[in-house]
């Protein structure tokens, strides 16, 4: 229904709003075939150019549309930048187990997690933000309770990867959400705060003579290019974000881990077995009974949580 009033409203903006949410979401759901060309290359090292490339090419960009005023009124505001400073290392921790995953044959596991997360932020929501959870979202999150349960039960071990990747991207956009900050002009903040240590990790790698920078042309070439592969994906759902309602946006946001999935399964040839399925199937429709339910209820703002991705926030 909300697309459909949209398209009548303005058909430009659901058709080109439409285009680069599918850029958006689709890039991140490639992301692994890019990260997988690292090959045996350090994840930390990965990380700390991801964020040095990153920081360098989102401030280009800040530059270039002339907001220099957005950054210094930021920088004036101490609590800003501590929350900042927050969100950055849990943003920073979230990459690099990203990245760790999908280098470590763990792409289904990554997937998972970026299905359970909208989940996840519902909760976190309920529990602080004292939104609260009609019958259908409580049942939703209580599905995809038992699915994880049941991995844990069948395979005798946690899936940490999924839950430490939903938790950290989940709190993550919870302390954005109380961060009065433009998207790009906060993650380009974020990256500028951790770009020290990135910095540091990088020259100490280089002193001991393990830096993988300039002694292999495709690595150097992809350490770069992680910057762009890093921020295209945002400035492309920020596009989005101006064109659809965020309702309209929220239906989206699961292809980026359906095609992780898929590619964990079909072209990195990693195991999805029955327990999988059963797992897969909970969440799926825990995430269908949530959208339904929302929809049917007309779930905005304090009655409760969209599973919407939050604008402030950064997939990996």
């Amino acid at each position: 229904m909300d697309i459909a009033v949209l398209a009548r409203s303005n058909p430009a903006a659901l058709s080109s709003g439409s285009v680069y949410a599918i850029l958006a979401y689709a890039s991140w759901g490639l992301l692994p075939i890019y990260w997988k060309l690292f090959g045996s290359t350090p994840p930390v090292e990965v990380l700390s150019h991801r964020i040095v490339w990153s920081m360098l090419f989102l401030t280009g960009v800040l530059l270039l549309q002339q907001r220099r005023s957005e950054l210094r009124q930021l920088w004036q505001t101490p609590k800003s930048i501590v929350l900042l400073l927050t969100t950055a290392m849990l943003l920073s921790f979230n990459w690099g187990l990203y990245i760790y995953g999908v280098n470590t044959d763990r792409v289904v596991e990554t997937s998972l997690g970026y299905f359970i997360n909208p989940l996840v932020s519902v909760s976190l929501g309920f529990l602080f933000l004292k939104e609260r959870l009609h019958r259908g979202q409580k049942l939703a999150v209580l599905l995809a309770a038992i699915g994880v349960a049941y991995f844990i039960w069948q395979f005798g071990q946690v899936p940490w990867i999924a839950l430490l990747l939903a938790l950290s991207f989940a709190f993550y956009g919870l302390l954005r959400k109380i961060v009065p900050v433009a998207p790009m002009v906060g993650l380009a903040v974020e990256t500028l705060l951790v770009t020290p240590v990135a910095l540091l990790i990088i020259g100490w790698e280089s002193f001991t003579g393990v830096s993988h920078l300039g002694s292999d042309q495709l690595i150097t070439l992809l350490f770069i290019g992680s910057g762009v592969m890093t921020s295209m994906p945002l400035l492309w759902f920020n596009n989005a974000a101006k064109r659809l309602r965020l309702s309209t946006l929220g239906f989206f946001q699961y292809l980026a881990p359906s095609l992780q999935l898929l590619l964990g399964v079909f072209l990195y040839r990693e195991p999805f077995t029955q327990t999988h399925a059963i797992t897969f199937s909970c969440i799926w429709t825990a995430i269908a009974l949530y959208l339904y339910s929302s929809t049917e209820k007309g779930v905005t703002g304090k009655a409760g949580t969209r599973l919407t991705p939050d604008p402030a926030a950064k997939k990996p």
